[in-house]
């Protein structure tokens, strides 16, 4: 991954509601949500949801496919094991890694 994709990534993902977006559609599988659905789980407006996933769209954190009249939106995983990995990629100066505890890393 690139710096400026990965930038592009984390502005999408610094906003409280996208967040629980892209969340809610990796804990969804690959099977992904329809809009309908996120709005009903999220308790949003489907125009607010409809801006928010137009924005993790164009950051490639998020898949969307015509299903007949439905669209189907998925997380990219792909895009979001490559910024992490591009977040920890020098991570321990190169050595391995303990996990401590949960998201830190003990060199």
């Amino acid at each position: 991954m690139h710096e400026d994709s990965a930038v592009s990534a984390l502005a999408a993902l610094a906003h409280a509601q996208r967040l629980r977006v892209f969340r809610a559609l990796v804990v969804a599988g690959t099977g992904g949500l329809t809009p309908s659905q996120l709005a009903d789980q999220l308790e949003v407006s489907r125009s607010n949801l409809s801006f928010h996933l137009k924005e993790l769209a164009t950051a490639g954190l998020v898949s969307v496919e015509q299903q007949g009249r439905n669209l189907i939106y998925r997380a990219a995983y792909d895009q979001m094991n490559a910024l992490l990995g591009y977040l920890t990629e020098h991570c321990c100066a190169g050595g391995d890694c303990v996990v401590s505890e949960p998201l830190r890393c003990s060199c």
